[in-house]
Parts: structure tokens; sequence; C-alpha cells
């Protein structure tokens, strides 16, 4: 339960009112509510929110993980510096969550350390978008199994056959052109969903040249230590 940095403007008319809904809703739903989020800060969209509001409300989130101690779904889009720099200055404050995890990464190695560097409860979200590019394979190949998490972003951040990762699928689903022939052992082309999340576990088991199996273990042992703090047996 959050507000996505791209719809942070609707803070503006009344913050505090905005602010206690949220909270009345995480209060009121605590069974149901794992995580914080999403929010953080998205500057490729920034007609849809301007900097400055994206910053003041992503950081008056945080507090939400603290107060109700709940791991936080973050976003951060073409904005690692001021992201960063928000974290470092609200450390207590998130070392008072119980950690969280940068979604949908697809930045670069070095940004990658930084946020790993920054706390050890702090996980990268692995999905198609982080798995387009020769240079996303390269940076995924790096990175610690032991802080990932996988995730399809449905219906966006769907895996193509003109991404890099695409070579590394192995389960193929069939696919409907038009809504209007969906069926229900099929998929629409174009829009992702949950099931196609054992397509992203086989890239990243291919790129690193690991066993799928393994790799699921310390996967599925990562997200619900993250969000259900317990440990797989």
């Amino acid at each position: 339960m959050g507000c996505h940095p791209t719809r942070c403007g609707e803070f503006l008319t009344a913050p505090e009112e905005y602010y206690e809904a949220l909270k009345g809703k995480i209060s009121s739903n605590r069974k149901k509510i794992v995580a914080i989020g999403e929010c953080g800060l998205d500057y490729d969209r920034l007609h849809f929110c301007d900097k400055e509001t994206q910053k003041m409300y992503f950081e008056k989130q945080l507090h939400l993980a603290k107060e109700f101690q709940l791991p936080l779904f973050l976003h951060c889009r073409n904005s690692h510096e001021d992201f960063m720099d928000i974290l470092e200055r609200n450390r207590s404050v998130f070392e008072s969550s119980t950690g969280g995890v940068v979604h949908s990464f697809d930045g670069s190695l070095s940004e990658a350390e930084k946020i790993l560097n920054y706390h050890p409860q702090l996980y990268l979200g692995i999905n198609g978008c982080s798995l387009k590019t020769a240079d996303n394979l390269t940076v995924v190949s790096h990175l610690p199994n032991e802080r990932l998490v996988i995730e399809t972003d449905c219906p966006w951040c769907g895996i193509r056959p003109t991404h890099a990762g695409f070579q590394f699928v192995e389960t193929k689903f069939p696919t409907v052109k038009k809504k209007e022939k969906w069926l229900a052992e099929s998929l629409i082309e174009g829009r992702s969903e949950p099931c196609q999340i054992s397509q992203v576990l086989e890239i990243i088991a291919g790129v690193k040249k690991e066993s799928i199996n393994k790799l699921a273990d310390v996967i599925y042992n990562n997200t619900i230590r993250l969000f259900f703090n317990k440990e797989m047996k």
C-alpha cells in the first residue's frame, strides 16, 4: 500500500489527510498488506508529477514502513542519485523498517552495488525490463543470488523475442494477437502475466549458468524472508 511516484500529485490537495488515509488503509488491512509502496522516484515520466513533489512524498512514505514494521517496495527510474540521497538521509528510518526491494531494476552494476551496499536487507527485483539488453544481462550475471527477488510487473515488462534474455527462455506459452480471441490456456501477445515469472527465473539461471531449481530455492527464501519474515524449511 502506497503512492506511486507518478501519482504523488494526489497528496497536494490535502497532504495530511491523504497520508492519514494511507495509514488508515494499512491499519485496517494488516493481514493483506505485506509492504509499503510502490514508492520512490520516476524521472522518466515527469509529465505526471514533478521532481520536487516526488521527492517530498517518497521521503514521507518511508516513515510508514517504520511505523508499521513493513518492508518497502521501491521504484527508481532514471533517478538513482536523488533516490540514494533520500535513502541515506533516512538511514535510521530504513533500519527501523524490515527491509525492502528496488523493483524492476535495470541500472548499471555501479548503481546495483550502491543499492546492495546500503543495507543487507535491501534487495533487487528482476523482471523482463531488467533483461532486455546484453548490458542488462552482464549486470545480472554479477548480482549475488542472496539479494535477488523476481517479478513480472504484469501487465508490463514482458519478455520479447527481440530481448537479449529471450535466448535463455525454456518455457513457452501459446499466445493470441487480439484480446477478443483469448482462451484460458493462452496469453495475449505483448501483455505480461504472472505465469511468466518462470521465464524470468530461466533467464537469470541461463545467464549465471546455474541450476534453475537451486536458484529458485534461494530466491524463494529471499522472498519469504523479506515479505513474511520467515525462512524456508
